[in-house]
């Protein structure tokens, strides 16, 4: 069997078997945005990514809708979810993905939220669920969805309790940032930066209608600020970024019990490089498809800092940092091969592509952008 050709960027080779890859794949990427008045940006936006040569195309409106910060993907039918405005009011929306090339989005059908704009959403694994975590009203809230995929009426809406207290202004109360499930399906989680902790929901999808229950908390460092998390493939740790102190603690998950227990935690930029700028604050957290790596992204020093994970213990060590080629990344993603990284820049309207070694997980910017306006989600589609 003939070996793929290589692809050089700066003296770095990535040949496809290396990361298990050994032919071309075109993928399709999502870009939520925010949309400012007189800002650029007129909805959700959509590109082709070419996982062979890391070539990303000219992305092209797909949804005009207001303010579609973040997306998610249905785990079984083609249809985009969206948080956003609709009538000026904050919503989560449903639009079906047109067969083909993927660059036109049809409105099936939005719900209101009904308490304030959500920060992020997620479906569960079977495709019952729809999650929203809302940073301003500090609450969790839980959509069924049809067989078909539309979204049903909001069936719970569960406030968080209390703030720490340690960060004056950002933690005087709840503020949900991110929601997502665990590997099994049976929890749900959504770290709350006012409260310093991960809050747990006990997930009831096979129940109808579905519903969410308390279970318990992971306990994060005080004045932390936990935004968002991410799963190691192994299902055994959970990689906790935290937004105020810009660091990411790392848990051991006990799948059967759904509780998490602190190891460790580890700053993604030094008090040295956090004083060369006016203002720093973390933004994303991605765990490699290989687990060997973790990156997070830092607003202000606008960098992608990458962790290499022990592969005993999966704590993490420190490789470096590697500037975004824009400004404030709020939101960055990897692509499905392992092989490359997409780097959005919020206030430079821009999204970088960066090449991964998949030997030490360093980055190599490969020259290679494309204009997004405010881009602050990146989502490959992983179906199709």
């Amino acid at each position: 069997m003939p070996f793929p050709v290589p692809v050089l960027f700066g003296g770095l080779v990535l040949a496809g078997l290396l990361c298990g890859v050994t032919s071309a794949q075109t993928v399709d990427v999502w870009f939520g945005t925010t949309t400012p008045r007189g800002g650029l940006s007129k909805g959700i936006y959509h590109a082709n990514f070419d996982s062979e040569t890391g070539k990303l195309s000219k992305p092209t409106l797909a949804a005009e809708i207001s303010s579609p910060g973040f997306l998610t993907r249905h785990p079984k039918l083609p249809i985009l979810y969206s948080v956003g405005a609709v009538d000026g009011e904050a919503s989560v929306v449903a639009y079906a993905i047109a067969e083909g090339d993927g660059a036109a989005l049809e409105k099936i059908n939005a719900q209101p939220i009904g308490d304030g704009g959500a920060a992020h959403l997620s479906t569960d694994a079977t495709g019952s669920v729809l999650l929203t975590a809302q940073y301003g009203g500090g609450s969790t809230a839980l959509f069924p969805l049809a067989n078909d995929g539309h979204i049903l009426p909001r069936q719970q809406l569960e406030k968080h309790s209390g703030g720490s207290g340690i960060v004056d202004r950002r933690q005087d109360a709840p503020h949900a940032h991110w929601t997502g499930h665990s590997p099994d399906n049976r929890f749900a989680f959504v770290p709350d930066l006012g409260m310093d902790k991960v809050v747990i929901w006990r997930l009831h999808a096979e129940t109808s209608p579905p519903r969410i229950e308390p279970h318990g908390f992971g306990v994060c460092p005080p004045g932390s600020g936990p935004r968002h998390m991410k799963f190691h493939p192994n299902g055994k740790r959970i990689y906790v970024l935290n937004e105020l102190s810009l660091s990411v603690t790392v848990f051991d998950y006990d799948p059967q019990a759904g509780t998490m227990e602190p190891l460790q935690t580890v700053e993604t930029l030094s008090e040295a490089q956090k004083a060369g700028e006016s203002f720093n604050s973390a933004s994303e957290i991605r765990v490699h498809p290989s687990g060997r790596f973790v990156y997070t992204a830092n607003r202000g020093h606008d960098t992608i800092t990458v962790f290499r994970v022990d592969p005993q213990s999966d704590l993490l060590t420190l490789v470096e940092q590697e500037p975004i080629r824009g400004g404030w990344p709020r939101n960055f993603a990897l692509d499905p091969s392992g092989r490359w990284l997409l780097a959005a820049g919020r206030d430079s309207h821009t999204v970088a592509v960066f090449a991964i070694d998949p030997e030490g997980g360093q980055l190599t910017y490969t020259r290679q952008m494309a204009m997004v306006p405010s881009p602050i989600c990146v989502l490959f589609d992983r179906h199709k």
